[in-house]
């Protein structure tokens, strides 16, 4: 069976796909914020199943999101349309947000237990219809659900079980080292990780306290690329810096005889674009777009990046750090339409006739 996910990106959703991951081999995951992101999810999610053999066995689950009726009826009809055309589909929506209610009540594939945060309901689910949990997994997966559901919708906050999920809470909140828009699956194995590793404490007295202090070695211990140790901020733009070194095509993008990386979403480049621009000198710029549509950009001598931004979007700065704001971008959650956007801008202002010196 290949198992489709779609989860939210707090530490309920990916307890949710922590638990899946332990369960299925065949998996393809999605994280989604509300509104615009659901939305796109789930369209992402349709068009990959389309592409699946036909005689697979497939399983499209939805965790901890809510949508609203108008969303639920028009799943509905897509997913009825691909099982007309022969794919083999479950479709299954688990959840605790009482915005859903109505929506469960119409469709049968749409579950809700306000009374349960969505991994406790994956948990029960996974029990129930797959049975696949042997002791030594659910020793320790069962418990640390635990701490989630406590967590999660504020039960019994004088237990210990409650402490510490308020640290796994901090710590899924806060595990940004590796972007979660650019980078959606190293993101989320990174994530996994430490909800994983912070297993080994659930059975500790003052559990709490000691995961709490271990989470940045924990962290440090992931980001590392050798036994070289270094601060969590240069461990991680190393680490970044690797990802992107792998996949220079995917993320390059071009202005006059000048190569530049593109990025989305990260926020706060300075160092990462410092550290990447000294180690590929045949890059000459650097720069990040914003969901919102705001850019910052970072040189090294090369290009003078203020000039650049005034040309693009009427910003500007200095000559190796600018930032501008494009009015006209729409939020998305795919990378290569934000490329698109970013490299028609870039040869728009090549096209300009007038005066681009120091570009």
């Amino acid at each position: 069976m290949k198992l489709f996910h779609i989860s939210h990106t707090d530490l309920d959703g990916y307890a949710c796909q922590l638990i899946t991951k332990e369960l299925f081999d065949d998996v393809y995951y999605l994280n989604a914020n509300y509104g615009l992101e659901v939305k796109q999810s789930i369209q992402k999610i349709l068009d990959e199943i389309s592409l699946v053999n036909k005689e697979e066995k497939i399983l499209f689950l939805i965790s901890d999101l809510n949508l609203t009726y108008n969303e639920s009826k028009n799943l509905d009809f897509k997913v009825k349309e691909l099982i007309q055309y022969g794919f083999n589909i479950k479709l299954q929506i688990l959840d605790h947000h009482i915005s859903g209610k109505s929506s469960a009540e119409e469709f049968s594939w749409y579950y809700v237990d306000v009374n349960r945060c969505a991994s406790k309901i994956v948990y029960d689910y996974m029990l129930k219809y797959f049975k696949q949990f042997d002791n030594s997994l659910s020793k320790w997966l069962e418990p640390l659900i635990d701490t989630v559901n406590a967590v999660d919708i504020w039960l019994d906050k004088e237990t210990s079980n409650f402490e510490f999920g308020k640290v796994l809470l901090s710590t899924i909140n806060l595990a940004r080292e590796i972007n979660s828009t650019l980078f959606p699956n190293l993101n989320r194995d990174y994530r996994l990780y430490l909800l994983k590793a912070s297993r080994k404490y659930l059975f500790e007295d003052n559990r709490h306290i000691l995961l709490d202090e271990s989470i940045y070695f924990l962290k440090k211990d992931y980001l590392k690329l050798d036994d070289k140790n270094d601060t969590i901020d240069n461990l991680s733009s190393k680490h970044v810096v690797n990802i992107l070194n792998k996949n220079k095509d995917k993320f390059s993008i071009h202005y006059k005889n000048h190569k530049g990386l593109l990025t989305y979403a990260i926020g706060s480049i300075s160092i990462l674009a410092n550290t990447f621009l000294k180690a590929n000198e045949d890059y000459d710029f650097f720069i990040d777009v914003g969901k919102k549509g705001t850019i910052s950009l970072r040189a090294d001598g090369k290009v003078d990046v203020a000039l650049m931004a005034f040309k693009l979007a009427k910003g500007g700065g200095h000559l190796n750090a600018s930032g501008a704001k494009f009015e006209d971008f729409k939020e998305t959650i795919d990378y290569e339409v934000v490329k698109k956007f970013m490299q028609n801008k870039l040869e728009i202002l090549e096209l300009e006739k007038d005066d681009n010196k120091g570009i």
